[in-house]
């Protein structure tokens, strides 16, 4: 049975109480939470709390305390608390302003020395964390260190083109990469359904056409709609948003330059053709050069700290743990020299840098065995090695490849090519035939790569594939089948279904 207090106090949950009391309540625990250099959240009858008050005061360290059984708004304070820290019990600590969980984790850190640390730490600055970039990896760093009690602002400002044009909160990914990217690639393959259509039995006389207005701006509204949940995610965590670029003034000192916005000036622009003896000369206001994205590093002031950068390309070497050679310095996503520029790498990356810097765990992101896609007509998803790349890790008498054609179910009555899709595994025979590299070209290979790249971080072998049971008919089941090694010379095309 509950104690007589808890079912006597009973108040509505944080989820049903209007907006603005649900803010006052969350501003009400933040203020608790940053003004009290230890903070517990508990309950008069639990005895891990009773053992938590203890500790401290055995540590001679004051701490305010705040019996949610006591309290008529107890209930919805607790589920706020969860909703911040993603901890539903209490006691619920907080040690200058970190978020340290629960008895045991308390006692955990007392005996690692890294509760001793954190009420020697007498913070002189603004905030604990200030990120540069709202994209993927900054988004993700932020929020998982303000869950962890730290004090977080994100600076994100996006130049205007020439026309003025720029876009909202969530970086490349979410406003022109991995998200209109992907919408996009859906609408071509609604054109190939269409055509194919026919084949299977679908009649219709009306000429179809194409809106590329439509699209945009159906994909617009939905980007517009992702980039105001971002800004609503950052104030449900108590991360401060400034929509300014940011400027290194000097070690933890940090300057926000909304940049000037004038109107562009006049380029001549002379170029040759590399097929010919065709030259160009003109004079233009904007010039656009299809070639890649550059590293947005030059104007960050990071020479007045020292942090070194890559003069050619604009990117920053990093170690392990994403540390630059300025120590309170970390870098993630895409600005990183060496590493996959990929959204998810990025949110992982910075999701786990945040744990580490404010003590919740010591993983390191995975940076090969990432899994990823290239949204082309015909998908490609890959993950691990390449077979270049494996060659040069394992040496290529250490390494059996396995591929072949296929020809999915799909394609056969729509009379398409039955030889275009390919699969391949790259297993080291020094490691039970581990598989290292996984890559496949065919309809839906984003869909496949993700569920064979968890079980390639499970130590995928390719015994377990030959082992696992295909559904049929899929494309994925392919990769159970698998028997002719590139070494042995075998024709792979496809004749029919297997």
């Amino acid at each position: 049975m509950s104690p007589p207090e808890r079912r006597a106090r009973l108040s509505p949950r944080a989820a049903q109480l209007p907006p603005e009391t649900r803010e006052e309540l969350r501003r009400h625990l933040r203020g608790l939470i940053e003004n009290n250099r230890v903070m517990i959240f508990s309950k008069s009858y639990c005895p891990h709390s009773t053992r938590v008050k203890e500790l401290f005061s055995s540590l001679g360290v004051d701490y305010n305390i705040l019996e949610l059984d006591q309290v008529d708004a107890g209930a919805s304070m607790q589920e706020m608390l969860f909703e911040m820290t993603n901890q539903r019990t209490v006691p619920s600590i907080f040690v200058n302003k970190v978020h340290m969980g629960g008895s045991d984790r308390i006692f955990q850190a007392h005996q690692s020395g890294l509760l001793q640390k954190l009420l020697q730490e007498d913070s002189t600055y603004d905030y604990d964390l200030i990120v540069i970039g709202g994209g993927s990896g900054g988004l993700s760093c932020a929020k998982e260190a303000a869950t962890l009690g730290k004090k977080v602002m994100v600076l994100d400002f996006v130049v205007p083109s020439p026309r003025g044009t720029t876009w909202g909160l969530g970086g490349t990914c979410v406003n022109v990469g991995c998200i209109p990217k992907k919408l996009m690639h859906q609408a071509a393959l609604l054109g190939q359904a269409l055509l194919d259509s026919r084949k299977f039995g679908w009649e219709y006389s009306q000429q179809v056409k194409h809106n590329w207005e439509s699209m945009t701006e159906a994909i617009q509204n939905h980007i517009g709609s992702l980039n105001w949940g971002y800004r609503v995610s950052l104030r449900e965590k108590g991360v401060a948003y400034v929509n300014s670029y940011g400027e290194f003034m000097g070690q933890h000192k940090i300057k926000i330059q909304q940049l000037e916005k004038g109107s562009p000036g006049k380029l001549k622009v002379s170029a040759k053709s590399t097929e010919g003896a065709e030259t160009i000369e003109d004079v233009y206001n904007t010039v656009l050069l299809a070639i890649g994205r550059d590293s947005c590093t030059k104007k960050l002031g990071l020479e007045k700290i020292g942090v070194s950068v890559n003069e050619r390309s604009g990117k920053i070497p990093v170690n392990d743990a994403e540390q630059t050679n300025v120590p309170h310095i970390y870098a993630i996503g895409d600005i990183l020299e060496g590493k996959p520029e990929l959204t998810p790498v990025a949110i992982q990356a910075g999701k786990l840098l945040a744990r580490r810097l404010f003590g919740a765990s010591v993983e390191k992101c995975d940076y090969i065995n990432v899994p990823t896609t290239v949204f082309t007509p015909l998908e490609y998803g890959c993950c691990g090695l390449s077979e270049e790349k494996a060659i040069e890790v394992y040496k290529k008498e250490n390494l059996e490849v396995f591929h072949t054609l296929f020809w999915p179910l799909e394609w056969t009555v729509a009379g398409r090519d039955n030889n275009t899709c390919y699969a391949k595994i790259i297993c080291n025979k020094l490691d039970n035939d581990r598989v290292v590299g996984f890559h496949v070209l065919g309809p839906n290979a984003g869909e496949i790569t993700q569920g064979f790249a968890a079980a390639m971080k499970c130590g995928l072998t390719k015994q377990l594939l030959d082992h696992t049971v295909g559904i049929h008919p899929t494309c994925g089941e392919v990769f159970t089948t698998l028997d002719i090694t590139k070494s042995s010379g075998r024709d792979i095309t496809q004749k029919g279904c297997g």
